[in-house]
């Protein structure tokens, strides 16, 4: 386990600082780390919680005078259970949501409201969708891309707040911070109390009283961003690929929307896909099928050569196991089929004509098919079934 850093440390400030310095330097770390803002970092969920433990010391008066006296061993651990690991990140919600009151935050999944200290969702931006063209390499091997998108980014002027500065975010006297303000009507059935959206604020929670001269308030501006993502083999065409954060920014300091990313696969020239394996037909000619032969036959990465028995009859199929697409998350291959097809010419010479009758009449040219031959459909038709 990670040895526990001086909360003064974590938080930026020192034994003289205010508790007003101490909870804006909590506010702009909490900020930075959160869950809404950094989806799926571990880390950054690790800093947000540190950050809160240390504000729940320093920001108790009582609490920072053992921990100023006596160390972590004064407050047992530190922030009465977070040391422990019996708060979570409801907890932290819970007990500091008026923190993010400036953040235009309502939590993060289950996080936030806790305590009913708050009742507005987070506000997320929109999602953005693109199309992308692959190739059969592409979906074998996977491929990296980056694409160059307009889209709504994150005001540089205000980081993303609406307002000039921090001290410009006011909460909402109407609603106290919470987006919603109660309402209360008679009906048939006695006294009701309803929720409704804050009328002053919109349900953000909060007031700007000085916008931001760059984004007018909306804590995004129009911009242009290259996003680099990964497209993993075993993709099909049609599937839906998701980016997260990615998408437009979100107005007053929430959480980006998502690039979702459509594949469009672009259709092989010689080889054919069905499902995870990829098929081929090869034609050979009347002498090969019969006295056999070698041939090469298209692979993702080149030629493959394959061997041709004596004897092969039209229909043949031929398997090269672990040549076809990679099972997407998964592991293996499909396998390249190869579906044999004897050429038959159409116009032949006297002099051929004079050897195909003499093939004709030879015993050993009657056809005698055997029963796994004459049942060729059984093999093929899971190539007409959609």
């Amino acid at each position: 386990m990670a040895e526990k850093r001086d909360y003064y440390e974590v938080l930026g400030v020192t034994k003289q600082s205010t508790a007003d310095e101490i909870k804006k330097a909590y506010r702009k770390l909490a900020m930075k780390y959160h869950p809404d803002r950094n989806p799926g970092d571990k880390e950054a969920e690790e800093k947000f919680k540190e950050a809160a433990e240390a504000y729940s010391v320093l920001s108790d008066p009582d609490k920072k005078q053992k921990y100023d006296t006596y160390g972590f061993a004064g407050v047992n651990g530190g922030a009465g259970g977070f040391g422990a690991g019996g708060f979570s990140m409801d907890d932290i919600f819970s007990q500091f949501g008026d923190i993010f009151s400036g953040f235009g935050f309502g939590g993060f999944g289950g996080f936030g409201g806790g305590g009913g200290s708050r009742s507005r969702g987070v506000s997320k931006g929109s999602n953005i969708r693109i199309r992308v063209k692959v190739t059969l390499a592409d979906v074998v091997h996977g491929v990296d891309k980056k694409v160059k998108i307009n889209k709504e980014v994150c005001c540089p002027e205000c980081a993303g707040r609406g307002a000039k500065s921090e001290a410009d975010i006011k909460t909402c006297d109407k609603c106290g911070g919470r987006g919603v303000v109660a309402q209360v009507a008679q009906t048939i059935f006695g006294t009701m109390q309803t929720q409704t959206t804050c009328p002053k604020c919109g349900g953000k929670g909060t007031m700007i009283s000085n916008p931001c001269a760059k984004c007018k308030g909306t804590g995004a501006v129009k911009g242009e961003e290259e996003i680099s993502f990964n497209i993993p083999a075993g993709v099909s065409n049609g599937m839906q690929l998701n980016v997260p954060g990615k998408g437009n920014a979100a107005h007053n300091g929430g959480v980006n929307g998502d690039l979702i990313v459509l594949i469009e696969e672009e259709p092989g020239k010689e080889l054919q896909r069905d499902e995870n394996d990829l098929v081929y037909t090869l034609f050979i000619s009347v002498p090969d099928a019969v006295m056999g032969t070698t041939a090469e036959v298209p692979g993702v990465d080149g030629k493959l050569r394959i061997k041709i028995e004596p004897g092969t009859q039209s229909g043949k199929m031929l398997r090269l196991r672990g040549k076809g697409i990679p099972v997407l998350n998964g592991y293996g291959a499909g396998d390249l089929l190869v579906y044999v097809q004897v050429w038959t010419p159409k116009v032949i010479s006297s002099e051929e004509k004079q050897m195909m009758e003499k093939l004709r009449n030879s015993p050993n040219f009657a056809p005698k098919p055997t029963s796994a031959e004459r049942n060729f459909f059984d093999r093929i038709k899971h190539l007409f079934n959609g």
